[in-house]
């Protein structure tokens, strides 16, 4: 019978599959090999580390000024990480709402067949992403779930699991949650030392150009299509139970009220309370000035998600609970990015006799390569690949932005599109590191090696089409210089 023929053979190798493709038995290899060989990412910024500190010293930079830079610019960006930390905690509360359950019922009943229900899942991954990339990762997961008990139709659990991962592995950087653009955007959140070679760049000039948009939809397009056509049929496809994944079990309760202590925390009255100033806030602040310029705040952000996640939740105790099951989530961003903030120091800080930092010796290079290679394609190849290794969208560009913007200043190129150019290209080695994974990984039950080899064979389709549109369109803006507050 057909569901019989769905079990795998656990002796035979997924890779040598005779009904897997090429494409998919090399994604399957190189997903075996990440999952066998990646470090965490905490070691790969540490290496980061040392590779800056060397180069400092070798650039002729004293130990006594590096490791001065080093403990100066440790904590730099605590305001940033705590900002980006509750772009995660904010996008979990509301994800996890009891309306956001309800609504994950209701849109996993619309698919009719397996392929369809996993490109829904890409659509409404990758949609979501633009808004939030936290509440994309667990509200697509939650809806991998529960697509996946319907039985009827068929749907391969490891492709829809990687369907609810498209977002963050390729348009979520081109959304309001994007780290660069939101960094950027924010005054008291760019360094010292970034300030005079980007100045202040707001959301019109990033994320909301046409050109950005144009690409964010036509990344989107790809995605749903690849995730369409290359969603396993018939024997092929592996469910989750075919994966050991046990979907019966249920959501868990707030538990009742047990003393009378209690009562304000199961009671909506401080959250109708608390709401309410929230939203006059909020309601001044786009009243008082542009709104493009309000959503660019990254408090202002912030403040509205978890004010929404709040009402959503309406009892404080069930708020509460998804906040603490949300914090783990953040432990990447906290301690990883003081590492950051030192390298970036270290770079642009620590100079030699000349006077010299190594992100000038790097701005050097980047503009004699932009002088045969379009400036937009030698970024974005760049980011891609350092991306591999630092698995961050803020903190690795607060590392490139020194060099990368002072290079866009000397070629004359658009900064604002640099920064675009930037946030495409980091987000495509989401797609095979599976650092941004970990999240949605605990939802599914599943490890890394289940999805990356649908998330590869994306990246074949997504890559070079991302690359072309940022170098097309790099060629309609022109150059203006820092404004600076």
């Amino acid at each position: 019978m057909l569901a019989s023929k769905a079990q795998p053979d656990p002796g035979k190798d997924p890779a040598t599959d005779d009904d897997t493709g090429k494409l998919s038995r090399l994604a399957v290899r190189m997903s075996n090999f990440s999952e066998r060989w990646f470090p965490e990412a905490f070691v790969f910024a540490l290496i980061a580390l040392v590779v800056v500190t060397v180069s400092a010293l070798g650039i002729g930079a004293s130990p006594a000024t590096v490791t001065r830079e080093f403990g100066d610019g440790f904590w730099d960006l605590i305001p940033f990480a705590m900002q980006m930390a509750f772009v995660a905690i904010g996008g979990y509360v509301v994800a996890t709402a009891p309306v956001a359950r309800a609504l994950i019922v209701r849109i996993a009943s619309l698919p009719a067949s397996g392929p369809g229900a996993v490109a829904l899942i890409a659509s409404v991954s990758t949609v979501s992403a633009l808004f939030n990339w936290g509440f994309s990762l667990i509200f697509s997961g939650l809806l991998a779930r529960e697509v996946a008990r319907r039985d009827e139709l068929k749907v391969d659990y490891r492709a829809a699991g990687a369907a609810a991962f498209m977002g963050m592995g390729s348009v979520w950087a081109l959304g309001l949650s994007s780290s660069a653009a939101q960094l950027q955007a924010n005054p008291d959140s760019i360094p010292s030392g970034l300030m005079p070679i980007t100045g202040v760049i707001p959301f019109r000039d990033t994320i909301f150009l046409w050109q950005s948009l144009l690409v964010a939809a036509v990344l989107i397009v790809v995605v749903v299509t690849v995730a369409y056509f290359s969603a396993p049929r018939g024997r092929q496809v592996r469910s989750a139970r075919d994966l050991g994944v046990d979907l019966e079990t249920g959501e868990e309760q707030l538990p009742p009220r047990s003393r009378p202590g209690d009562w304000l925390e199961y009671s909506p009255l401080l959250t109708i309370l608390v709401v309410a100033m929230g939203g006059g806030w909020a309601v001044q602040t786009f009243a008082d000035g542009d709104p493009i310029v309000a959503i660019s705040g990254l408090n202002t952000y912030n403040l509205l998600f978890l004010m929404l996640g709040m009402l959503l939740h309406w009892k404080p105790r069930s708020f509460l609970t998804a906040v603490g099951k949300a914090v783990p989530s953040t432990s990447g961003v906290l301690i990883q990015f003081p590492i950051y903030a030192a390298i970036a120091a270290v770079m642009t800080r620590a100079t030699n006799a000349s006077g010299n930092s190594v992100a000038d010796y790097i701005t050097q290079a980047f503009t004699s390569l932009s002088s045969v290679v379009p400036f937009a394609l030698v970024v974005a190849v760049y980011s891609a690949v350092l991306g591999l290794f630092i698995p961050s969208g803020g903190g690795k560009w607060l590392i490139e932005a020194p060099y990368v913007m002072d290079s866009a200043n000397e070629t004359e190129s658009n900064l604002g599109w640099t920064v675009q150019v930037y946030n495409v290209a980091e987000t495509l080695p989401n797609l095979i590191n599976p650092f941004w994974m970990l999240p949605l990984l605990g939802i599914l039950s599943l490890r890394a090696r289940h999805l990356i080899g649908f998330t590869f064979l994306q990246l074949l389709f997504i890559g070079p089409v991302a690359l072309v549109l940022l170098t097309v369109f790099s060629y309609t803006l022109g150059y203006t210089p820092p404004v600076v507050p």
